[in-house]
Parts: C-alpha cells; sequence; structure tokens
C-alpha cells in the first residue's frame, strides 16, 4: 500500500483484512469497493491501492456511524472539503464520500462510499435511470462481499484516470457476457459515446 499526502493529511490505507474484520460486526449490508473489487474479481494482484474503499446504502449510515463511534470520521461536505461527521448526524444527500482514520492527526485508514437505494432495488447517484437489483449489486468472496465489477466500472467510467484505465484492462477477460451487456447498455445510457464501449463489443 502506498502513503499519499492530501491537504487533510496523508492517507495510509489500512489493510484490506483488517477493514474487512472490522466491518464484519455491521448486520447491515456492506461490501469492498473500488479497485480492490476489481482486483479480487481478477484474482490476483496487479497494482498497488492508494486508498480502501467501503461501500453501503445511504439508508444504513446511522448504524455504520455507530459502529465507527471510536474513530474519526470526516464527511466531504460539501465536495472539495472535510468536516467532522459526528455520531448520529443522518448526512445531506450530496454526502456521500466518508474519510475515516484512528484519531484526530493520524493517517487516513479507509473511505466509506454511501449508495442509493429505492427497496430492494440499487440506484446509480450519478443517473437514477441506471438501475439494478440490490441482490445482483454485490458478490460473495471469502467471507465478505464486493461489489459487482461491471457496476464499480460504471463509476469508474466517468473520466477514467490511468488506474482506471489499467482496472479496465485487467477485469475485461473475466467479465462474462452478461456483465459486458450490462456495463455496455449503461455506458450507453450514461454517455451515449464512450471509449470502453468498443472493447465490450458494444
Amino acid at each position: 500500500m502506498t502513503r499519499t499526502e492530501t491537504p487533510w493529511g496523508p492517507w495510509e490505507p489500512a489493510p484490506l483484512e483488517a477493514v474487512v474484520a472490522l466491518f464484519q460486526e455491521l448486520e447491515a449490508p456492506w461490501w469492498v469497493g473500488g479497485g480492490y473489487a476489481i482486483e479480487l474479481a481478477v484474482g490476483r494482484a496487479y497494482r498497488e491501492h492508494g486508498d480502501v474503499d467501503i461501500g453501503l446504502l445511504r439508508r444504513d449510515q446511522l448504524a455504520v456511524r455507530r459502529l465507527l463511534a471510536g474513530w474519526d470520521c470526516h464527511v466531504a461536505d460539501p465536495p472539495g472539503t472535510l468536516r467532522p461527521w459526528p455520531v448520529g448526524e443522518v448526512l445531506p444527500e450530496r454526502a456521500h464520500d466518508i474519510w475515516v482514520r484512528e484519531h484526530a492527526g493520524g493517517p487516513w485508514r479507509f473511505q466509506l462510499m454511501l449508495d442509493e437505494a429505492d427497496g430492494t432495488e440499487w440506484i446509480y447517484r450519478r443517473d437514477v435511470r441506471i438501475r439494478r437489483p440490490l441482490a445482483d449489486l454485490t458478490i460473495s468472496q471469502g467471507g465478505f462481499r464486493r461489489i459487482a465489477p461491471e457496476v464499480q466500472l460504471l463509476y469508474k467510467s466517468k473520466g477514467p484516470r490511468p488506474k482506471d484505465e489499467l482496472d479496465f484492462t485487467e477485469v475485461l477477460p473475466v467479465l462474462t457476457d452478461a456483465q459486458r451487456r450490462w456495463l455496455d447498455e449503461v455506458l450507453e445510457i450514461a454517455y451515449g459515446a464512450h471509449p470502453w464501449r468498443d472493447r465490450l463489443g458494444g
């Protein structure tokens, strides 16, 4: 794992195994996201990770904040800034990105990402036309769940960075035909043309 500097202090990501162990105590649904989710789908490590992403539904935010009552949590609200997230506060809909560390002044250890849902349906927060049954959002692996790679790629598709391009290239060979079709369809909804669509067969 890499140490990176930010205007709000350094990132020193906790080991994925430690974060997973912490979240085993959470009764609400949660899953590993980000680059780790792609790497788990590929089945091998192929790059460094600057953070650890844990996803959960917005409606379960208070449960996770109680789990992390002893941790220092800050929310990107408004985006581009960080402010403390006290226990018991319901975050506004615009807030979905939370940084977590053991104590004030320490390095950031992992990140929470809030996802939207309506009943049993997941909703892509950047385009509410894109929806998916919650039952198909994540995949079980090794005693925990990870976000489906095609869904994580959708999040990575907006202005993909070099690491996002690498993740797409690495996971593409293991995507099923159904996963490729889904991603192609939602990229068309979200963008119309997108450079990844040609490689998906769209």
